[in-house]
Parts: structure tokens; sequence; C-alpha cells
């Protein structure tokens, strides 16, 4: 995976990736001018919101082209047939074309039920702003979907050997692309269910992205029950242009231009002053600073990349052990997903329909809580881990090697004997990040910003501080951030728009009511039903990405615990908690993965170290479950409940 987004795209993707980033440009200067004009002006651009929501709509699927040969489109085998290594590699190679040319049928069917979708949004003619109908938006939808299916195919072929092969190939794959043009996928309505469940179960161990895999489950369940494949792209939409999710791309950019910066090591100086220069202290600053910009950047591998390097060794100058500190790291970097403006705490927000501000305060008790919980039961605090050690002459200068912050040197120099003048320097060197943190909160909480203005707020902040204040960041690299966000969002929402698609299939025919019923036979108690699900999420963490386990289970569990009268609010910080364990159990588990790059260390050895996590994210979600004043304390006091 291509986390610096400078992986070298092809035309196709290039075209996708410039209309990408300048969808994101515009989604974060509208909602920035509608702030700035409407105390003076009551608004100054026509439907801000609306046009900053269907811009939301070009950046996931021009995203999702981009994200492709980055490796953002997430799946559950890593880009690989699940049996390579273990069969003959060329039935391992041939499984892995022929799952990537299925991902490209079920996009091709996917692109002629959006332009079905566009061709009745085009006779209804709704206007958006300055001449602009909704359908001119949504033409991007099969225009997405084609490209997608074109990327799938053509990388299918170039991973076969054999001109001949290539040839054969690309001839079947025309004949099939004539076949959709000429109206014969109408035949297909004749198929039934369980070749589509079979073929998802192809693709999903052939290593095709995760978005096929849900998008051949639903086509399979609508034609079914014979209803029109538009409703799948119709989902999509709906969820694309909701009012609140421009908001997740907005903070994700905040967080990857402090991340680009060398942000991470300043903050990483000011908590380890902080909390003193004792192996404990490390160990605690360590965790602390892992959450906190895992919640700020959106993601655990950002983290990882951002502060692993960096922490590891000043760990192991304090004589911790490097596993240990491997396990610590990795772990840390899960637990951010219960602090604002963590992505997954809005999209709950989103989907449970709940004001993201009271999401945001909710979390804020439950993520030290874990912090805790990791830290001392899972054992990392214990002093018999702890070895005396000689410092490694080749560790230690590599954490001299590390980016010098302008001034540091100086600064500690002067002010080595005056301890004031000594934690002044550090908390100025760190100031502009600090205050990320209030520009981000403020205007939300306060209600003087909607989530989309609020986010578009805070990226502008990050923006000026890393090219205007720090000047750190080169025109190369606000490009590289842009173009990320673009890939990262683009694939989540990829991801997201399918699992909408099954999602109201499933609630539309009924099956949360039967849970209900199902589940108060045999379970009576709030508590019971409570804990029961912190398993259950657990085991689906480990097998689904994040956020589709968000959008697929949270519209079915939610109904589910309300019915015991369990507060929405309590669920969703329970459910958030629990999914932590996700980032760190395989096949989905992406943090073992970037642990293992990032370290360069044996995915086994990585695994080893965060078992003891495992157990500590498990206790800490199930106190949470059993003792709902601890999400629901905040909210209570700010009288967002």
């Amino acid at each position: 995976m291509d986390l610096e987004g400078t992986k070298a795209l092809g035309l196709i993707e290039k075209f996708a990736a410039t209309i990408a980033v300048v969808a994101l440009c515009f989604m974060l200067l509208i909602p920035a001018i509608e702030l700035t004009a409407r105390p003076f002006l009551g608004g100054f651009i026509s439907n801000a919101a609306l046009l900053t929501q269907h811009l939301g709509l070009v950046l996931s699927l021009m995203g999702a082209i981009a994200a492709f040969p980055a490796g953002h489109l997430s799946t559950l085998t890593g880009s690989r047939s699940m049996f390579d290594g273990t069969v003959a590699p060329k039935l391992a190679a041939g499984h892995h074309v022929l799952a990537l040319l299925f991902a490209g049928f079920c996009a091709l069917l996917l692109c002629t039920a959006s332009l079905d979708l566009v061709m009745s949004e085009r006779e209804a003619s709704q206007a958006l702003a300055y001449g602009i109908d909704v359908w001119m938006v949504q033409v991007v939808m099969p225009l997405g979907y084609a490209l997608i299916a074109l990327a799938l195919v053509k990388a299918a072929i170039y991973k076969v050997r054999g001109a001949a092969l290539r040839f054969g190939l690309s001839v079947s794959v025309g004949l099939i692309v004539f076949a959709a043009a000429s109206g014969l996928f109408g035949s297909i309505q004749s198929i039934d269910l369980s070749v589509f469940l079979v073929a998802a179960i192809f693709i999903a161990t052939g290593g095709a992205p995760i978005f096929a895999v849900i998008g051949m489950i639903t086509i399979g369940l609508f034609i079914s029950v014979s209803q029109p494949l538009a409703s799948i792209p119709l989902s999509q939409y709906a969820m694309t242009v909701n009012p609140s999710l421009p908001a997740l791309p907005l903070y994700t950019l905040a967080g990857l231009l402090f991340a680009k910066s060398t942000a991470a090591r300043r903050l990483s100086e000011l908590i380890s002053f902080i909390f003193g220069g004792g192996w404990r202290a490390s160990v605690a600053a360590s965790a602390v600073l892992c959450s906190a910009f895992t919640a700020l950047t959106g993601g655990s591998g950002a983290t990882l990349l951002a502060l692993g390097g960096i922490l590891l060794p000043m760990l192991r100058s304090r004589g911790y052990p490097e596993q240990r500190g491997i396990g610590l790291i990795t772990s840390a970097s899960a637990l951010g997903v219960l602090l604002a403006p963590s992505v997954p705490l809005i999209m709950y927000a989103i989907l449970a329909r709940v004001p993201i501000q009271t999401m945001l305060l909710a979390g804020l008790l439950p993520a030290l809580l874990m912090v805790l919980c990791l830290l001392w039961i899972g054992g990392f605090m214990r002093h018999s881990v702890v070895e005396v050690a000689r410092v490694d002459p080749l560790r230690e200068s590599a954490v001299d090697s590390l980016p010098e912050i302008a001034g540091a040197r100086a600064d500690e120099s002067t002010a080595a004997s005056v301890p004031v003048a000594r934690a002044a320097s550090r908390w100025r060197q760190a100031l502009w990040e600090l205050m990320a943190a209030p520009v981000a909160l403020v205007p939300l909480i306060s209600g003087w910003a909607t989530p989309t203005e609020s986010a578009a707020l805070t990226a502008f902040y990050a923006l000026i501080v890393v090219s205007v204040i720090r000047r750190e960041l080169s025109w190369t690299a606000l490009w590289s951030c842009f173009l990320l966000t673009a890939q990262l969002i683009g694939g989540v929402t990829l991801i997201l728009g399918m699992a909408l698609g099954l999602t109201n299939f499933l609630v539309d025919a009924g099956i949360p009511d039967q849970a209900i019923d199902w589940v108060q036979s045999y379970i009576q108690s709030p508590q019971a039903f409570l804990l029961a699900a912190v398993c259950f999420i657990a085991l689906a963490g480990a097998l689904m990405e994040i956020y589709a386990a968000l959008v697929v289970l949270v519209p079915l569990m939610l109904p589910l615990a309300m019915s015991y009268g369990i507060h929405p609010v309590h669920f969703g910080i329970v459910f958030l908690a629990t999914l932590e364990m996700g980032f760190l159990c395989p096949p989905a588990g992406m943090n073992l993965y970037f642990a293992s790059a990032v370290f360069r260390k044996p995915l086994r050895v990585v695994m080893t170290s965060i078992l003891p996590a495992l157990l500590a994210i498990f206790v800490g979600s199930a106190l949470i479950a059993l003792m709902p004043e601890i999400a629901l304390t905040l909210p209570k006091a700010f009288n967002q409940l």
C-alpha cells in the first residue's frame, strides 16, 4: 500500500486524481468562504452545502479510481490469492487474475445500474446551483464505475504472462463489454443467488477489492427479489451527499498535512517532557501520543508511519524491550477511534443520526479508560518487562539522525539550567499543533459552524501552519497530501456505498425486526446483550474493514440495542471501542501489516507483541458496556443529550 500517495499513476488514474484533487480544493474553499461571509452577508455562495456534498460525490468516485494502483482499494488477502504459497504458483496467479476480472464485471454491472439512475434523475431535472442539475453531477457515477472496471481488467491482463494469453483475454473482455452495450446483461436476472454468493467468495479469496465482494452479494440479493439494480447506486448517492459526510475528507486532509510535517516529533518531545524521562513516562507518553495522533490523522497507518521511527528508538534507549515497544506502539495506534475528530466516530454519528458534537464529548472519558487499560491490563507498565540494556550505537545514531526542529537545540542549550524556560520552549515549539484541537472542536461544539465548516476550518488551519508558518511542506508535498486524501476517502466511500446498499436491502427485508425477536427470546438483560455484542463486534472487526463494519452492522444492531433501552450514544462508544480490536486482528487488522512494514519485523513477531493489548481492549470495552456513565457523563454535563 502506497501510504505516501506518490506511486506512479497511469493516464486514467492521473485524470481521475486531478479531478478528485480539484473537487477536494473546492470542498475546502466553499465552506470556508461561506463561514467567513455569513456574519456580513448572510451567505455568499448559492446552495453552498449542496454543492459541497455533490463535490464529495465527485471526490469519492474519482478518488477510488486513483486509489486502485496505490493499493487503497482494500482487500481481504492483500491483493493476491489466499492460496498464494500453498498451491502451484500458476494456479494462485490464475485465481487472482480471474478474481480481478469478476470484480471488473461487478463494476460494469454497477456502471449500467448507475446509468439507469442518471437517466431517471435526468427526467426529474432537479436543479442544484448556477444552472447545474443534479444529474449532471451524478454522471460521475457511471463514468467512475466504468473507469474502475477498466482499471481492474487492465490489472488482470498485465498479470497474465504471454502475448497470446493476453490477446485472448483482451478479446474475451471486449466481447463482454460488447454484450453489455447490446443489452444482453438483461439475462443476468435469471441467475440464481447462490451463483453470486459463490462468485463473492471466489473473488474475496482471490484478492479482489472488498467493494466488489460486497457489491456482488448485494447485486445477487436485489436480483433474487426482482428489485432494480439502480437502488444500489441510489444508496451510494444518498450516503455520499449526506450533509455531514464532507467533514470526513477535510478532517483527513488536516491530519495528513500534520503527519507529513514534523508535527509528530514536536508533539512527542512535548509529551515526553510532560511525563518525564523515565521508562514509565516514555511508555505513557507513547500511548497518549499514538492515540491522539490517530484521531488527528484519521488512520492508524499514518500514525505508525509518522511516530514508529521516533518512539521505538526512544523506548529502546530507556531499556524497554523492542518487542514490547512494537506491541505498545502498534496497539496504542488503534485507540484513537474514540477521540475527536476521528473519522469512524463521525461516521457512526452520521449513521445513527446522533449529533456529532455529542459523540465527540462522549468519546473522551472512554478513550482515557482504554489507554489506562492498555497500559496496566496489557502489562506495558510492569517493571518486569524492562531490561537494563546498553543502547545500540546504531539505534542511538538513528535517533540523532531524525529531522531536527529549527531552534530546538539552541533553546535547550540556553534554557537547560532554567526549568521554567525549558518548559516554555517545549510548549512554544508545539503551540501551533496544540491549537488544532480547539480550532476543530470549539466552533462545532459551540454551534458557530456546521460539521463541514468546522472541518474546512481545521484543514485550512493545518494548511497555513505547515506551508506558511512552519514552511515545511513544498508544493509537491502538499499535492501528495491532497492526492492521498482523495485516494483514502475514495477507497473508503466505495466500500461504504456497497455496504449501505446491502444494509438497506436487509432493513427492507425486515432482518432487524426478526433479529430483535430472536435475540430477546434468549437475552433479557441489557448488560448481557452488550457483553454479547462486544464479543460479536470483536469477531466482525477481525473479518471486516472498519468502515464496512460500521455501515453494515450499525443499522442492524442499533435498533436491537435501543429495544433494550440502551442509549444510541452509549452503544456507539461501545461499538467503536470494541472495533479497535479489529485493527489488531487478522485478516482485516491493518495495523499488523503497517507495523510489520514500518518496523521491518515478520508478521508473526508483531502479532505476538499485541496479544496482551487485545485482552486489555476487550476488558476496557466490557467496562464501558457495563458502566454507561463513562460515555454519557460529559454529554450530560454539556447538555448535549
